[in-house]
């Protein structure tokens, strides 16, 4: 509990004493750059190779002749849109963009340049953390939609070469039954998990105190413990915006 309490408190060091938005801007793009750019092809292969492994597993249980072949495609538009994309790209990018956190922020905490910030009257944290933090917000939702179509394109490739859907059942398939707040409810997820693994895994690096050792213990503390917090909050949304 007194772990949990830090957290919220180290939150609210994030959004006091701020430097101009000006001072932000640059900061902001260059963690865009690191977090989106950065990420794009781990991000793409999973999630190809996920919605392929989705579609061949699926047509191989589904054995009942009475049940059509488009329902292939929509359990693979489903489950992309609704799980696989959201969460387990959320969870790939937290063994890559949490622990460069974790590790930069730890790095910089022992080297004693955190300390440097603090001496110059610089609320480091909000210098160094927000920025990383607002990155993520608006970068994690830009990687899943792209996560989405490429899982969904995965499936129709293995599909398709696999001989288990025609191309026309396919799409018959993702455009039966259609909900459209299933994009909604994918970002909002995204959204929640880019905030949580952003501020753990600084949070993390931030209050590191030792020497190299210990930054490779926050590290790995910021992937499991953002990877526990991805599958709770995955489960409250669901129970929030679905049910």
């Amino acid at each position: 509990m007194s772990r949990i309490g830090s957290y919220f408190i180290f939150l609210g060091t994030l959004f006091r004493n701020r430097e101009k938005l000006s001072v932000y801007m640059g900061l902001i793009l260059n963690e865009c750059t690191s977090i989106g750019v950065g990420s794009i092809f781990i991000v793409a292969l999973v999630n190809i190779f996920i919605g392929a492994v989705t579609c061949v597993q699926t047509a191989y249980n589904l054995t009942n002749p009475f049940v059509p072949k488009y329902i292939i495609a929509l359990i693979v538009r489903d489950s992309s849109i609704l799980e696989l994309a959201p969460t387990l790209s959320c969870i790939v990018l937290a063994g890559k963009v949490g622990s460069n956190i974790a590790s930069e922020l730890g790095t910089m905490r022992i080297t004693e340049q955190v300390d440097a910030l603090e001496v110059m009257g610089i609320n480091s944290s909000s210098y160094l953390i927000l920025p990383k933090v607002i990155a993520s917000v608006l970068m994690f939702p830009l990687l899943v939609i792209m996560a989405a179509f490429l899982a969904i394109l995965g499936g129709y490739i293995a599909g398709t070469l696999a001989g288990v859907i025609s191309s026309e059942d396919y799409i018959s398939g993702l455009r039966f039954d259609y909900k459209p707040f299933g994009i909604a409810f994918a970002l909002i997820k995204t959204t929640v998990f880019a905030f949580l693994i952003s501020t753990i895994s600084a949070y993390q690096g931030y209050n590191v105190s030792g020497g190299a050792l210990e930054v490779g213990a926050a590290s790995t503390s910021a992937v499991t413990n953002s990877c526990i917090a991805i599958v709770a909050a995955d489960f409250v949304l669901t129970q929030l915006l679905l049910t």
